[in-house]
């Protein structure tokens, strides 16, 4: 993958060393950010605007799992997990600086960060303090994928660690809320909150949004390839499909947004105040686990892809959990709706900051996008295809 941003993978651009970047990304990819600002206004809009627009989106829902927000997310994904070349996941799987790194970021530092910025930014506010603990565990299973492929990094690489993370997901998810609310504030002489988590509905969070695009996009390449071969795949179908995923994006934020839309524009000092944590957790998560990865000895596109695993939060189960465990008027839930008002411009800003350093702090590594690696986008190729 090239500088192009691979979301709406295009037909690959004429090689020029003199162009900036932005001269080689297509109409869509130039201008990501203003369609990504203009759903969230959009979103916010329907629901100040559109009376019960909330409560109708929060009814069209199938076992505590919003169907339209499923939907979005599901047709967000595909592509991206379409792409992957899965014969070529061993290679990370074997890595073990990789998946080591990955886990105490993702299961050590970034909860117990976001717990520390919570308390220290929010000791008076106890909802809006428990419901960004709860967003700081659960790591990102959904939109990292986008990030990660706007800004170059390992496709295969992406797909193991949300993988992994997934199944941790399941697994600690419950226990870590008892630490975190209970446990640990009790040690320090803070204040601790009771909450009960159903592991259901975490392990159905993760089948609905990862399970079934990465089973989906599994089989289409596998079977892809099988009748027509990878050239015709990647050359002739991938470029096909790719745009969906900025489509998916942009209605997924456009159902998170009007779902609490009337709350967020009615109360903007408790949304400043939530989105200050948030900002110093995504600032802070991505820029140490960038560092960290570099120093661990990982190439850019492995690194880059540890970063924004690292960096990103499962907002939907988040606020899957707090509704279902506080209510849906409640703060804990605001936290959670707030998250993706800030996660998506700041990560956005990242997916820039990540191609700005990767040729600074990875100098002469051949999975740093400039110009001599062209659009891979269209192809499916990864960035370490450049190292090959």
């Amino acid at each position: 993958m090239s500088t192009q941003v691979s979301a709406t993978a295009g037909p690959p651009s004429p090689a020029d060393p003199d162009a900036p970047v932005a001269a080689r990304m297509s109409f869509l990819d130039r201008y990501l950010a203003v369609w990504i600002l203009a759903a969230m206004a959009v979103g916010l809009l329907l629901g100040r605007l559109v009376p019960g627009i909330a409560e109708a989106l929060e009814a069209v829902e199938v076992g505590g799992v919003s169907v339209p927000i499923a939907v979005g997310l599901l047709v967000m994904m595909y592509p991206v997990l379409a792409k992957v070349r899965y014969d070529e996941t061993r290679r990370v799987t074997g890595d073990r600086r990789l998946l080591l790194l990955s886990l105490a970021l993702n299961w050590l530092v970034g909860p117990a960060l976001m717990f520390t910025l919570a308390w220290l930014m929010l000791p008076d506010l106890p909802e809006y303090r428990t419901g960004l603990i709860v967003v700081g565990l659960a790591r990102c299973i959904a939109m990292v994928f986008i990030w990660n492929d706007l800004a170059c990094g390992d496709r295969e690489a992406a797909a193991v660690l949300v993988a992994i993370n997934s199944v941790f997901q399941v697994i600690a998810f419950a226990g870590l809320g008892w630490f975190y609310l209970q446990v640990l504030p009790g040690w320090l002489g803070l204040e601790t909150t009771t909450a009960g988590f159903s592991v259901w509905a975490i392990a159905l969070s993760v089948l609905v949004f990862l399970g079934i695009p990465l089973l989906a996009g599994f089989l289409t390449r596998h079977f892809g390839e099988k009748a027509k071969g990878r050239q015709w795949y990647e050359e002739s179908f991938l470029p096909k499909i790719g745009p969906w995923a900025l489509y998916g994006l942009l209605f997924t934020i456009v159902v998170l947004f009007a779902f609490q839309g009337d709350t967020i524009i009615g109360r903007p000092l408790d949304v400043a105040r939530i989105a200050l944590p948030l900002l110093a957790y995504f600032i802070l998560m991505f820029g140490g686990s960038l560092l960290a990865a570099r120093a661990s000895g990982l190439n850019y596109a492995k690194s880059t892809a540890v970063a924004f695993t690292a960096a990103g939060n499962n907002f939907e189960l988040a606020i899957a959990v707090s509704i279902g465990t506080w209510g849906v008027a409640s703060g804990q839930a605001l936290a959670g709706v707030v998250g993706p008002l800030i996660e998506v411009p700041v990560l956005i800003a990242l997916v820039y900051v990540s191609l700005w350093a990767g040729k600074r702090l990875f100098k002469g590594d051949p999975t740093v996008p400039n110009a001599i690696h062209q659009d891979m986008s269209a192809s499916g190729r990864s960035p370490e295809d450049g190292a090959r």
